[in-house]
């Protein structure tokens, strides 16, 4: 299997390529040739399966240039009990009758973004190797709270790499600046931007493409590489845990084999809901995908018109993670609904760089009504949710789950659809723990650690040892820099 651009359908990379290279050189995004298939005799074989074989099994399906110990090492040296707290990874919890939080945060970060980012560093290493690319890798990183810090500790200390991640100074948790500027490692950098996610995340995509900033690095003997789910590597271990749990649900006896499932995802980048539209294309019977959003709620405007327009007001929520008004895995998406038309993906994408919005065409809008329906909610119902599941099942939900589990019930309401639902539990509470507290009617006065005790008592839920240990260690990373000098700021940072 080759990768093609969505840009350039001409382009044509091995997936050690598209990895290593993060993004291709005319600004689109690396995607499979083809969706590879999987029958439902191999789903119910996978039942019997741990979730690195799992995941052996899917890799081996899209890293068709990887030979079987290549992928091996990479699946063995990512899911283990050395760093998820769980032998199974990913955690499966009945809520209510039918409905199934799929718990993907028992990772050393908390984050849903550890189950691809404990396995990137160990893909995009074996392609340089297979490459024969002798340089640094460079990985640069724009993060909205949570993949800065999957990423950052994913790749400390790995060889051959330097890391550096830029973040919206008042756009993440006080958790989630905690966990970033505290990092450890001999290779990494951190700094916060006056901005928003968006900000970092075009700076980021920009620099990437310059060549004149390429031909720095490569006079240094470095290279850039991305950590985003723009990198294929980050977004193909996602599409494992979507196929590991209709597996399960399989094996546990929770749907007959064959049986469709809705996924819910709450996504503001539209990739973990992306890896579920793989998933489902490769052979997972799925009913349909539902995109939750917060008050930032582009995606939902967009399911439901076909109009993608960012511009609007920017709300910085409880949900910071999804504060993203720019998705950028949705060209994917629409390279794939579009019969693979890069000339329509470069005038919809020029569009949205030079006016800010798009309109797809009636054929593609019809193909998105048939696969996703899309909901938000604002901060006031993220939080009467947060207290409702609270209450009626003792379950304690972060502050983006609960925008999936809102949209969800609204879902429900309006079609009756009475298919069993899974949905995507992207973080650990105690991220949140202020948004948590105050939404189930719980002081928070304390201090960040305060509240992470306080927590603890009214969820029941262990304290990620991780997060504990962050009370006592030292800040390292303290720059506030303007958007316009990120450059800058990567230059100084590598010496050059």
């Amino acid at each position: 299997m080759f990768y093609k651009s969505t840009r350039n359908s001409e382009v044509k990379v091995s997936s050690a390529q598209a990895i290593a290279q993060g993004i291709s050189e005319d600004g689109g995004l690396f995607v499979p040739s083809e969706i590879p298939a999987i029958t439902l005799d191999d789903i119910k074989a996978l039942g019997e399966k741990s979730y690195a074989e799992r995941a052996f099994f899917v890799f081996s399906k899209y890293l068709t240039d990887f030979t079987e110990a290549e992928i091996r090492y990479c699946v063995e040296g990512a899911y283990n009990t050395k760093n998820f707290d769980t032998d199974n990874i990913a955690e499966l919890a009945h809520l209510f009758d039918g409905t199934y939080m799929l718990e993907l945060w028992h990772g050393p970060t908390c984050a849903f973004k550890d189950m691809a980012l404990q396995i990137l560093p160990y893909l995009l290493t074996t392609s340089i190797k297979k490459l024969g690319v002798d340089k640094k890798v460079v990985i640069l990183v724009a993060t909205s709270g949570d993949t800065g810090k999957a990423a950052l500790e994913g790749f400390k200390d790995v060889e051959g790499t330097e890391i550096l991640v830029f973040y919206p100074e008042d756009g993440v948790s006080a958790m989630q600046k905690k966990q970033m500027t505290t990092q450890e490692g001999g290779n990494v950098g951190v700094c916060a931007i006056k901005g928003n996610f968006d900000d970092a995340q075009t700076g980021v995509k920009t620099i990437f493409t310059s060549k004149e900033t390429a031909d720095k690095l490569a006079e240094n003997g470095m290279m850039f590489s991305s950590a985003n789910s723009i990198n294929w590597g980050r977004l193909a271990p996602q599409i494992i845990y979507y196929v590991s749990t209709y597996a399960q649900l399989v094996a546990d006896g929770e749907i007959e084999l064959g049986d469709k499932i809705n996924i819910v995802v709450p996504t503001g980048n539209f990739g973990n809901i992306l890896a579920g539209y793989y998933a489902k294309h490769m052979g997972i019977p799925v009913n349909k995908l539902i995109c939750a959003s917060n008050a930032n709620n582009v995606l939902t405007d967009f399911i439901k018109t076909g109009v993608y327009d960012r511009n609007r007001p920017f709300h910085t929520t409880i949900s910071p993670s999804m504060d993203i008004l720019i998705s950028s895995n949705l060209e994917r998406l629409l390279y794939h609904l579009s019969g693979s038309d890069d000339a329509q993906i470069r005038e919809w994408f020029g569009s949205l760089s030079k006016t800010g919005r798009y309109e797809v065409t009636d054929e593609v809008k019809k193909a998105i009504a048939d696969e996703f329906y899309a909901g938000c909610c604002d901060d006031e119902q993220t939080k009467a949710c947060i207290k409702e599941i609270y209450d009626e099942y003792s379950y304690t939900c972060d502050t983006h789950t609960a925008v999936a589990v809102k949209v969800y019930k609204d879902y429900a309401a309006a079609t009756g659809d009475k298919t069993k639902t899974v949905i995507a539990s992207t973080a650990s509470p105690y991220k949140f723990s202020g948004s948590v507290l105050a939404a189930i009617g719980k002081d928070t006065n304390a201090d960040e650690f305060g509240l992470v005790d306080e927590l603890a008592e009214v969820s029941k839920i262990p304290v990620p040892a991780s997060l504990a240990a962050l009370k006592d260690k030292e800040v390292r990373f303290t720059k506030v820099i303007d958007k316009a000098d990120m450059k800058d700021y990567i230059y100084s940072a590598l010496g050059i």
